[in-house]
């Protein structure tokens, strides 16, 4: 088994030029990040087309559960890839065997705890996310198809980040491309001919989620290099070592969390704020940022994850010059990538809203007004995702944590309350991007006064 391959690329963390290397693992990263963002949006392109403004809005509401359980799994994702890059790094396979099967089973526990909830209680969690009493039945219809998928979405993330370790890059994007062709398949069908409105575009999801998930497995149990399952002992001292290690993951992941969290809680304060402003109009028109925000996350993200194993291990080996010079290449990535979306977001304001609303919808004006408001966010979330992933590279779990908590929290929440006041509707769409600029601000000069 060891011998097998899936025409795997020879990846030289500790001795490869830091530039090629970077590029192995960007490229098939970022094609696959952005097909696994498509999930989501292609959900909201055929719910705007096939269900109107409601039905956007209705999954717009449900987002921030499907954001949580990938939040898990990326928290579980960045810390395991992080910690078995280190044992990598110091020959110990055997421990980054057991940290990776440690990750997947707690974490599998945690989404599977968030699934049987919501679905004992589906209303009251569409309506503490804040759910109206009109979009109410289409809600609690997205929720309950999406659930079963959620567990095989954690494998996914988890899968993805440990694969590029494990030196196959290339399978990591097939697998974000199947799921995300499913997806697109599946949302059309049901949306379309048979008419499934909410519930079909939630279950073509599940239905994604779960054939990334199944791949993520095959690859781990039929051909994996270094990185397998390993069986645990079900004893009282390995069950609290792998509470151990699944927290030491945690608190590294967390940040990683936190921004799918804050997510959550941008999506939860804007609707409470669209809808006190706007009304459900207003709620559609966010939807529509909120969809795009994932393909903004997903190639600043491919940016993180494409230097955190080159960070990481040489991190672990104690090459410091080649720590900095991974660093200096993410950062002017994560700037180019940034002005790109900036600029297509400008330029393409129009084109992006009618893919998911009928210019005769109220929401349709709305959404092409705020679009390029919104879309100055896109360059300073990037860098700061790209120092966030930095420090969580090098265990500096802290220091991503409190920059996480700034831009998805103490930033965000009051410039979304405090700018509509000043400014009126366009702080609406201000709001993620000043609250992205303060945080790269303290970012910034916090970096330059420690160096």
């Amino acid at each position: 088994m060891e011998n097998r391959n899936l025409d795997r690329d020879k990846l030289d963390f500790a001795k490869g030029e830091i530039g090629p290397l970077f590029r192995a693992l960007f490229f098939p990263t970022l094609v696959g990040m952005i097909f696994n963002s498509a999930l989501t949006l292609i959900d909201g392109i055929f719910v705007g087309q096939g269900v109107g403004a409601e039905g956007i809005a209705a999954v717009n509401i449900v987002a921030p559960i499907f954001m949580v359980a990938t939040g898990i799994g990326l928290m579980f994702g960045i810390g395991s890839s992080v910690v078995a890059s280190i044992r990598l790094s110091e020959n110990k396979v055997k421990a980054a065997r057991i940290i990776m099967t440690q990750a997947f089973i707690v974490g599998l526990v945690l989404v599977g705890i968030i699934c049987v909830g919501s679905m004992v209680f589906p209303r009251q969690v569409v309506h503490l996310l804040g759910c109206s009493p009109l979009l109410e039945l289409k809600a609690v219809s997205y929720l309950l198809w999406l659930l079963p998928g959620l567990p095989f979405l954690f494998i996914e993330c988890v899968g993805m980040m440990l694969i590029r370790l494990d030196g196959s890059p290339k399978y990591a994007m097939s697998v974000q491309i199947v799921a995300a062709v499913v997806n697109i398949v599946l949302d059309w069908y049901m949306v379309f001919p048979l008419d499934w409105g909410v519930m079909g575009a939630a279950l073509a999801t599940s239905i994604a989620c779960a054939t990334g998930g199944m791949m993520v497995l095959v690859y781990f149990l039929c051909f994996p290099n270094k990185l397998r399952f390993y069986p645990l002992k079900w004893s009282l001292t390995s069950l609290l070592l792998t509470l151990r290690n699944t927290g030491y993951m945690a608190r590294i992941g967390f940040a990683t969390f936190l921004t799918e969290l804050a997510m959550s809680v941008m999506m939860l304060t804007g609707n409470y704020m669209f809808i006190s402003l706007l009304g459900e109009d207003g709620v559609a028109a966010f939807a529509i940022a909120c969809y795009l925000f994932p393909v903004v996350f997903s190639i600043s993200n491919a940016v993180a994850q494409s230097t955190q194993p080159i960070i990481s291990y040489n991190y672990g080996a104690h090459l410091t010059e080649r720590i900095s010079r991974t660093l200096r290449v993410s950062l002017f990535t994560a700037i180019v990538c940034g002005l790109s979306v900036m600029v297509c977001l400008w330029l393409g304001a129009t084109g992006i809203v009618r893919l998911f609303l009928d210019p005769q919808e109220n929401a349709y004006g709305l959404a092409v007004e705020g679009l390029p408001l919104f879309a100055m966010c896109a360059v300073f979330f990037a860098v700061n995702i790209a120092f966030i992933g930095y420090y969580q590279s090098i265990e500096k779990a802290m220091v991503s944590t409190v920059y996480t908590l700034l831009r998805g929290i103490f930033f965000l929440v009051p410039c979304f309350i405090l700018l509509p006041c000043l400014i009126g509707v366009p702080g609406l769409w201000l709001a993620i991007p000043a609250a992205e600029l303060l945080t790269c601000i303290v970012i910034s000069v916090r970096y330059v006064r420690r160096e």
